[in-house]
């Protein structure tokens, strides 16, 4: 349960530390790409609350959300559509959902 989060942490911290730069271009590809891989995390923990998880399918979730996500976005943006508002609402709402689901099971 901690491994998901500890990765989560240290790559914040090491983006902190790095001060990393994000060009205009790449940020929607960017910010879209850690909603999904927050997604992904927080749902880990969930399913390891629940006595569910597996880790085959945190990878293959967080890879296939980060990849499906970030398409998303190129179409949008090869269409003049901003898609990327789509991908931000959805992932959005599960992570809330996720945090939800983890604040009860605390409680």
């Amino acid at each position: 349960m901690f491994l998901p989060l500890a990765g989560l942490l240290v790559g914040v911290l090491l983006g902190l530390v790095l001060g990393v730069k994000v060009d205009l271009e790449v940020a929607r590809y960017s910010g879209v790409a850690i909603l999904a891989a927050l997604d992904s995390v927080l749902g880990a923990v969930r399913a390891e609350l629940d006595g569910a998880y597996d880790n085959r399918i945190f990878v293959s979730g967080f890879v296939t959300n980060t990849v499906v996500a970030v398409l998303l976005v190129f179409i949008g943006d090869r269409l003049g559509l901003e898609l990327y508002l789509v991908a931000s609402i959805v992932f959005g709402l599960r992570i809330f959902q996720n945090v939800s689901l983890i604040r009860r099971h605390f409680l």
